[in-house]
């Protein structure tokens, strides 16, 4: 049997490469509008962040999504990853 790859992604906060099921998806689509992606179907430029409170703290401060999209993420972002890790806990 041949083995497959894992698919891979780099943390946006702690810059580690992971699991892509891991991580939570964030996603930039054409319009320009930020969104979450839990099933990592949606259609846009897609930027990945581990499921803990520590690398979104890292990724705000060393503006790991902004990078990634290359323009201002919300705020409102930012919320509701905390509020989503804190109902998966």
């Amino acid at each position: 049997m041949k083995t497959r790859k894992i698919p891979l992604r780099k943390c946006t906060g702690c810059q580690e490469m992971k699991n892509k099921k891991e991580l939570i998806r964030v996603v930039k689509n054409k319009e320009g509008e930020i969104s979450l992606d839990f099933t990592g179907r949606k259609a846009g430029r897609g930027a990945y962040i581990c499921p803990n409170e520590e690398c979104l703290e890292k990724a705000q401060k060393s503006k790991g999504l902004e990078r990634s999209f290359k323009s201002a993420v919300p705020n409102e972002i930012f919320e509701e990853l905390k509020s989503e890790l804190k109902n998966k806990k």
